[in-house]
C-alpha cells in the first residue's frame, strides 16, 4: 500500500508571479502525476518582514513558525530560488537559517533554480547542495535549472525545460515510490 505524500515547495523568489513559482509547479504536477500528493507552496517574499524581524530581533512570527513545521514535516521538499550574482535569493538563506538543524535531516529534496543564462546553473550543485548538506537532507540526484527563455508570457515554453522536470523527477521515483510505501498511515 502506499500514503499520499506531504510535499512543500519553497520558492524563494522575490516577485509575483515567478519563473520559479512556475517551475515549482512543473515540478509538482509532474510529481503528482507518478506518486498521490498533498502540496503546499510557501512563496517566502510573503514572510520577507517577518524573517527580517526574526533574524534581527529574535522574534519568530507565527507565520514563520508555520512555514518551519510544514517543511519540517514534509515528505519531500521541493526548492527553488531565482540566482542572482551566482547564489540563491538573500530570502531563500534568511528562512533556511532560521531553520532548525535537525529539521531536513533524511527528507528527500529536490533542487531547483532559475538565472537568466547559463552562466548560473552550476549553483544548483555548489550552492544549494552545500545547504541542504548541512541539514543532513537526502538531495536527489538530478537538479532542474531553468533560464529565461524557458519562459514567456507567464508560462514555461518550449521542450527543454519539461524534459529537466521529467528527467529530475524520474531520477527521484524510486526515493519519492519507497518514502510513500514506508509510510505506517495508508490513505489509498
Amino acid at each position: 500500500m502506499s500514503t499520499t505524500l506531504q510535499i512543500v515547495a519553497v520558492s524563494g523568489s522575490l516577485r509575483a508571479p515567478s519563473t520559479t513559482n512556475l517551475l515549482l509547479e512543473a515540478v509538482l504536477d509532474e510529481i503528482e502525476r507518478a506518486v498521490p500528493v498533498e502540496r503546499q507552496v510557501l512563496e517566502l517574499r510573503t514572510l520577507a518582514v517577518d524573517l527580517a524581524r526574526a533574524l534581527t530581533a529574535g522574534a519568530v512570527s507565527a507565520p514563520v513558525l508555520a512555514a518551519q513545521q510544514a517543511v519540517a514535516e514534509a515528505d519531500i521538499v521541493v526548492v527553488g530560488t531565482p540566482i542572482y550574482r551566482g547564489a540563491y535569493t538573500g530570502l531563500f538563506k534568511d528562512f533556511f537559517d532560521l531553520l532548525h538543524h535537525d529539521a531536513l535531516a533524511d527528507t528527500p529534496v529536490l533542487l531547483t533554480a532559475g538565472g537568466g543564462n547559463d552562466q548560473h546553473s552550476l549553483a544548483i550543485d555548489h550552492e544549494l547542495r552545500p545547504l541542504f548538506a548541512f541539514f543532513r537532507a537526502h538531495t536527489l540526484p538530478i537538479g532542474v535549472y531553468a533560464r529565461s527563455a524557458d519562459f514567456a508570457e507567464g508560462r514555461i515554453i518550449g521542450t527543454a525545460l519539461p524534459a529537466a522536470v521529467t528527467r529530475a523527477v524520474e531520477a527521484a521515483l524510486p526515493v519519492l515510490k519507497a518514502r510513500a510505501a514506508a509510510s505506517p498511515l495508508s490513505t489509498i
